[in-house]
């Protein structure tokens, strides 16, 4: 015998699983295959591609190389940088569904805290350049507060329109104050510790793979924890405020508190992404974050799939890939960017991997509790076809 709470998970599995039987197209036939595996051999398969993703600089395959062009390494170092902001902007535009197209105002804040205290260019004490990665994370995260709390109440059209603003303004601001240096900017910004066999410095901004593997890494472990806040109650309040707000708000969900949450994740990834960036490249100045590469950021969380961590991640380094691999194409990447989203939104408005609206905290759980109500069911249409 199964409780309310049970009956109405398994209603909503099937009712994925129905929504899932009226896609069609080899992305829905990969997903459904996936979800069918049983944990541990989607870890497995995990983990397989976890290495491969780690040897693609040592491998460099043809297929997919950026070279001769362009150093293949630093155009996976870019990739993950990529996905790392659209991991982040993911939390508030995917999971919230707060619209933000001034998400690039964290990432240049970020980089700000990095050169500002790695610097020779800086007046300020100089610290360590791994400190400044949990100072970046804590400053726009207390950014993402202020900002968080006057504009949250806002809604659609307004909360992107001022968050638009707040993008320009923190790329105004790094012009007329004196402090942030204007078009000369910083230049021998921290790096990592480390030397390689011959002595010399690991991370420095011509060698990508070790910058590569850094982001890696801290993309990994974010999935992990995000995948985590998204099965927790936090998570399951983000879904409720994304899909009704006004809905989850009568149900007593806190919209405010978790919209505030939510932007306050989303500034500190932002954050981080921006001091590794700065820490990459040496240099920053106010150039570097203009509204356009907020539109990029955007572009990468939709055509990835909003609300899904892995479609944003995928998506990111897409938008970093293509003008490295079709070089011709570098220049007019906005154009191509803009058709691929046009010709999405017609054909797969939810993206390459688009969010799912189950239950996250039931999981496999309420699959598996639907598929035996199935089979009980379909049990006793035969009994009955037999007694009759």
């Amino acid at each position: 015998m199964t409780t309310p709470m049970q009956d109405a998970a398994a209603s909503q599995a099937i009712a994925d699983e129905q929504a899932d039987g009226t896609r069609t197209g080899r992305l829905a036939g990969i997903s459904k295959r996936w979800n069918s595996l049983a944990r541990w051999q989607q870890w497995l398969i995990l983990g397989v591609l976890v290495v491969l993703l780690y040897a693609l600089p040592v491998i460099n395959p043809p297929i997919i190389t950026t070279e001769p062009g362009f150093n293949f390494p630093l155009a996976l170092c870019d990739m993950a940088r990529f996905a790392l902001v659209a991991l982040g902007l993911n939390v508030v535009v995917g999971q919230a569904g707060l619209l933000d197209l001034g998400y690039v105002g964290f990432f240049a804040i970020g980089s700000y805290v990095a050169a500002l205290w790695t610097s020779t260019d800086s007046s300020m004490v100089h610290i360590p350049y791994l400190a400044t990665l949990p100072l970046a994370m804590m400053v726009t995260a207390f950014f993402g507060v202020i900002l968080g709390i006057p504009t949250l109440r806002l809604r659609g059209d307004y909360l992107a329109i001022v968050t638009l603003g707040f993008g320009e303004i923190i790329r105004l601001l790094a012009d007329i104050v004196p402090a942030l240096n204007g078009n000369s900017g910083f230049q021998n910004i921290g790096a990592p510790p480390g030397k390689d066999a011959n002595g010399l410095d690991l991370f420095t901004n011509f060698n990508g793979k070790p910058w590569y593997w850094l982001f890696l890494t801290v993309i990994i472990l974010l999935m992990l924890l995000l995948g985590n806040l998204e099965r927790s109650r936090v998570g399951r309040a983000w879904i409720a405020i994304r899909e009704d707000e006004d809905a989850a708000e009568v149900m007593g969900v806190p919209t405010f508190k978790f919209k505030l949450w939510a932007f306050c994740i989303g500034a500190a990834i932002g954050g981080l992404s921006g001091a590794l960036f700065a820490g990459q490249v040496g240099f920053v100045n106010n150039q570097k974050f203009d509204v356009a590469t907020s539109m990029l950021f955007i572009a990468a969380v939709v055509m990835g799939g909003s609300g899904n961590k892995f479609g944003a991640v995928l998506g990111g380094a897409i938008v970093a890939y293509v003008p490295y691999r079709f070089a011709s194409l570098a220049a007019e990447k906005y154009l191509v960017f803009g058709v691929v989203l046009v010709v999405l939104m017609i054909f797969r408005p939810q993206g390459l991997f688009g969010s799912r609206n189950h239950l996250l905290a039931y999981g496999r759980k309420v699959q598996r509790v639907a598929a035996r109500l199935r089979r009980d069911r379909s049990g006793d249409d035969t009994a009955k076809g037999v007694t009759s």
